[in-house]
């Protein structure tokens, strides 16, 4: 069998199974999943039982079969471990505790009563500490705790709930906090979680969290909440069923969901929706015995720096952020940030992929080489597949600082060995300044390389995570991709497949004063866009923009989508300059009047989309603009659906992370009859598009 069936409580399932229908062999991991050899006058029974009473956290991806000759089997075993050479086994994501767990950790009678790294085979840490397949105790980071008697007598009964669960421990024989879990009124506490340390404070206290702000330096970008539980999160956000089941899953991610308030107002200023989340860890759910109020938890980093993992990187990185470090002596094999979902059409969707998801494979349609994807530059992920796996790492984050270029090289590192592969072919994206290119540049070795254009990324991975073959119509919208004629491309309409693409439709391009300065800055996508906002600049500084404009000097051309929001937000007065990315136009969809209907006039010729009359039309009122932006932008993407012929439309890039654009399209495409694939697995950021990457480099081998 492969899949999730290796630290999951597979092989003491398989053994009670075979006890029960009085069958006789063994069943043990190897380094693609479980091998079990099984005989017996009921042995017919054994495989549809297998398939309805497998373990919660199991995951079957295929099961083989194929009859043996008789052997002689004196009873049912498990064996120990077999590595092989070139390990396909998927590690499991890390989990939440279990209500059993939990329920132990509350028991004043039971041992293992307020211990804070408790778990068993269905809960618990798996992928933040393994370090080798198969995956057994010694190839964790667990290795350093020897069991005590009692742990051990779990861990070697077959019948035991934690039999072969490799990171079991308990107080006595288990890893240790090292200081006191509390947080105190105005403290900002660094606290090493699952896959790093987080830094925490009361999110009710306006002066601490502006406080942790300036520390961090995060001036703006919302901050997540951890809250009690769902009762807690209902006094916050509004929660729906759906959101309910995600907040109380065991990956537990960040859920971002409309406020309703009971935060600080910086916490998210201006921001409807509140990015909310349960306890992840035995450790958080202990905290909030001592507390009752929600705690902002943000990364325990400074802005655009990985998060830190290891003690002493912590003492020197977070020292001058938090009051006080509370810490524990289980070693982090990798750094693994919190997920962020969303709820889009009544289903998830996913912002950033970790803790909890990754690095669960995306299945391909076929066997593959063995393909190193380096992702992008944004948000990167990097992605390696092996046979029909293509295993995207966790969030590793923007490769603009040294740390982060580290933390890239790292988790590369980690993969291949982790896999005990050397890829073939190693596809990386076309921009010839990305840190991923530069990598590969300065590291070549015997692969091949595969340059992928980045919209045609976007197109792969949606595809690829649909399971969709093609051709589809790929809606590509983002900031900024490297485009084979050297412009920035990033409102494209582009047919086609894994395997190649026409470009069929984009906007109509303008110049980018300052080039990557204007994504910081909208006002400069503003000015592209023929408009000065009242009091943005100083004359100067206008009459130095143009010049750069007319002249194209340092203002190469772009079909941006992502600059044309920030170009409105910007000449509509709501930001000129940003503080993080994509906020310009994160503000006018908040804005957008929710009952306005109307449109602007933007036409479509020749496969160019003129955005100029929508901007020469822009309503005074920020709200009715806003709203009729987007809807003109609903009917250019009905157009060209309709004129390019095709049934299928992808929606990927950054852009479609605004709620009112997604599902703006999605309900008029589909109601048109359009059959319309979006992420369900992977964010739509660039986040994605080492699976495109992969998908592509496959698809033209």
């Amino acid at each position: 069998m492969r899949g999730a069936v290796q630290g999951v409580g597979f092989r003491p399932f398989v053994y009670r199974l075979a006890r029960d229908l009085g069958l006789t062999g063994f069943v043990t991991n190897d380094g693609h999943g479980v091998l079990i050899e099984v005989q017996g006058g009921r042995v017919r029974e054994f495989d549809p039982r297998l398939l309805s009473e497998q373990p919660p956290l199991s995951d079957i991806h295929d099961l083989h079969t194929r009859e043996l000759e008789d052997a002689a089997f004196a009873g049912f075993e498990i064996r120990g471990s077999s590595a092989t050479d070139a390990p396909t086994a998927v590690v499991l994501a890390d989990t939440t505790p279990c209500h059993a767990c939990r329920a132990e950790m509350r028991d004043p009678s039971d041992r293992r009563y307020r211990h804070p790294f408790l778990n068993c085979t269905d809960c618990g840490p798996r992928f933040s500490i393994v370090e080798s397949l198969p995956y057994d105790r010694p190839r964790t980071t667990m290795r350093e705790f020897a069991m005590c008697d009692d742990c051990r007598r779990e861990y070697e009964d077959p019948e035991d709930r934690r039999f072969h669960a490799q990171p079991t421990a308990c107080p006595r024989c288990g890893p240790q906090i090292k200081g006191e879990l509390e947080l105190g009124p105005g403290e900002i506490l660094a606290l090493k979680g699952l896959g790093g340390y987080q830094l925490l404070c009361d999110a009710r206290d306006e002066e601490t969290v502006q406080r942790l702000r300036a520390r961090k330096h995060r001036e703006e970008k919302p901050l997540a909440v951890m809250v009690r539980n769902v009762a807690m999160a209902r006094e916050l956000v509004e929660v729906s069923r759906l959101a309910e089941e995600l907040l109380t899953s065991r990956a537990a991610p960040i859920v971002l969901l409309p406020m309703r308030g009971g935060v600080a107002p910086s916490v998210a200023p201006g921001n409807p929706r509140l990015g909310v989340m349960l306890p992840s860890t035995p450790l958080h759910h202990l905290l909030f015995e001592t507390i009752d109020f929600p705690v902002v938890a943000t990364s325990g980093n400074r802005s655009d720096e990985p998060i830190c993992i290891d003690d002493q990187e912590a003492r020197e990185r977070l020292g001058d952020i938090a009051d006080r470090i509370v810490s524990h002596d289980r070693p982090i094999a990798r750094h693994v940030d919190d997920s962020v979902d969303t709820i889009a059409n009544d289903r998830r969707y996913p912002l950033r992929r970790a803790r909890g998801y990754a690095p669960r494979p995306v299945r391909l349609p076929r066997g593959t080489p063995t393909i190193l994807a380096l992702g992008g530059h944004l948000k990167n992920t990097i992605a390696l597949s092996i046979e029909d796996q293509a295993f995207v790492s966790q969030h590793i984050g923007d490769l603009d600082t040294p740390r982060a270029r580290e933390a890239f090289e790292a988790v590369i590192r980690d993969f291949l060995a982790m896999y005990a592969v050397q890829p073939s072919i190693v596809a990386r994206d076309m921009h010839p300044d990305y840190a991923s290119t530069h990598w590969w540049n300065d590291h070549r070795f015997d692969a091949r390389e595969v340059v992928v254009q980045h919209h045609h990324a976007h197109l792969a991975a949606c595809l690829a995570e649909n399971r969709h073959r093609g051709p589809a119509l790929g809606v590509i919208w983002d900031g900024t991709g490297y485009g084979p004629d050297g412009s920035i491309w990033g409102g494209e309409f582009l047919l086609g497949d894994a395997r190649g693409y026409e470009r069929v439709a984009h906007f109509k391009p303008f110049r980018l004063p300052g080039g990557d300065a204007a994504a910081r800055e909208p006002r400069r996508s503003a000015l592209a866009l023929g408009v000065e906002p009242e009091g943005a600049f100083t004359a100067a500084e206008v009459a130095l923009l143009r010049q750069m404009i007319e002249r194209g000097t340092l203002a190469p051309w772009t079909t941006s989508a992502g600059r044309l929001f920030d170009g409105v937000a910007a000449i509509l007065g709501l930001k000129q300059r940003s503080a993080f990315e994509g906020q310009a136009a994160m503000m006018l969809e908040w804005i957008a009047d929710p009952h306005e209907s109307g449109s602007y006039e933007m036409p479509v010729r020749d496969g160019v989309i003129d955005w100029a009359p929508t901007i020469a039309a822009l309503d005074a009122d920020p709200a009715i603009a806003s709203a009729r932006f987007h809807n003109t932008l609903l009917d250019v993407i009905t157009e060209v659906a309709h004129e390019a012929g095709c049934p299928t439309v992808a929606l990927s890039g950054g852009c479609f992370q605004n709620m009112r654009l997604l599902e703006g399209t999605l309900q008029r495409l589909e109601s048109e009859n359009f059959t319309v694939l979006i992420h369900r697995e992977l964010p739509p950021n660039d986040g994605g598009i080492a699976l495109g990457q992969v998908a592509v480099a496959a698809a033209n081998e």
